[in-house]
């Protein structure tokens, strides 16, 4: 009777959930640590999940009204989990907001960095993208190519799928 008042307080998953999830099990992959040599650290972590979420934005650029729709869902659930996250780690309202918006700024530079990619710089835009230090051509060479993997299969996924959380 009264559930025109209480809406919001549903069980309905917030926007962004389920492509965000994705997101973040192709994150927690081994191989990206292991075969990749990504420091297993927090900003080891972070460099690969704003990587995937970057490729996943440019990818939904391309559809139009729909994949904005889509791009902002996961932006916005990118900034819930990014606050949450902050403030287990003990960060505090004075700090919070502005820590945040630093991680969204290194999502949206990463994004344009993916953007750009060319398929013969590709190597080089992962170095960019995921290290900060030297890395070792074998370790480079495995995210590249895990990258495009990925990539090619962001693309072959038509937009209905990524929105529930499905990669082909």
């Amino acid at each position: 009777m009264l559930n025109f008042l209480f809406r919001g307080l549903t069980a309905q998953a917030p926007r962004g959930v389920a492509l965000f999830d994705a997101v973040t099990n192709e994150a927690r992959r081994p191989s990206w640590y292991v075969q990749g040599e990504v420091p297993d650290t927090l900003d080891g972590r972070f460099a690969v999940l704003t990587t995937i979420t970057a490729i996943l934005l440019v990818r939904l650029e391309r559809e139009g009204a729909a994949g904005d729709a889509a791009s902002v869902a996961l932006t916005e659930r990118f900034i819930e989990v990014m606050e949450s996250e902050h403030r287990e780690l003990g960060l505090g309202d004075p700090t919070l907001g502005k820590t945040v918006r630093k991680l969204v700024a290194m999502l949206a530079k990463r994004t344009e960095l993916w953007r750009d990619a060319e398929e013969e710089d590709w190597a080089e835009t992962t170095r960019e993208s995921l290290y900060r230090s030297e890395v070792g051509d074998d370790a480079l060479e495995h995210s590249a190519r895990a990258l495009r993997d990925y990539a090619d299969r962001v693309e072959a996924t038509p937009l209905g799928e990524l929105e529930r959380g499905t990669i082909a």
